[in-house]
């Protein structure tokens, strides 16, 4: 039992807790945390919970995630935008390619319905949390975001970061 985390359980993808995040701009109102790797160098499953050291070391990432929400989710916008740019918009942008008539994706904010479906939280050591959202326009890829000391560090598919 964690001050701040509760319950520490064994879940489908790691260990997880009575804590659920929520953000008004995504779809999900109750997102799961997970509290560590899923899986080890060998790429093993992680059998063993995360320690009281690391558990307080995830209390404190995810409360300046939180405090800093606002700025990180203009980031994760701009940021899944400009991948949308580099390699979707010239399928989904081409009626000839994809077959469909354009979407019309030119801004964030005509974007931003296809980023949210959150999916979970990964809370990880070294100040990093991966956000993992089920991709609108790519549903089987995904998008994943790993910000690391507050700063987004990668954007890419799902588990490719």
């Amino acid at each position: 039992m964690h001050k701040f985390w509760g319950n520490i359980e064994e879940d489908w993808a790691g260990y997880t807790s009575d804590i659920y995040f929520s953000c008004l701009f995504f779809d999900n109102p109750k997102v799961e945390i997970f509290l560590g790797d899923e899986y080890d160098e060998e790429g093993e499953e992680i059998e063993v919970p995360p320690t009281e050291k690391q558990l307080t070391a995830f209390e404190e990432t995810y409360k300046t995630f939180i405090d800093n929400i606002e700025k990180h989710l203009i980031d994760l916008q701009s940021k899944a935008f400009d991948r949308y740019k580099r390699i979707y918009a010239k399928y989904y942008e081409d009626s000839e390619k994809s077959g469909e008539p354009p979407l019309n994706i030119d801004s964030i904010e005509k974007h931003n319905d296809y980023i949210k479906d959150l999916l979970y939280l990964r809370i990880l050591d070294d100040k990093t949390i991966i956000v993992t959202i089920r991709y609108k326009l790519d549903t089987e890829h995904g998008i994943e975001f790993k910000f690391v000391d507050g700063q987004i560090d990668a954007v890419g598919g799902i588990s490719e970061i």
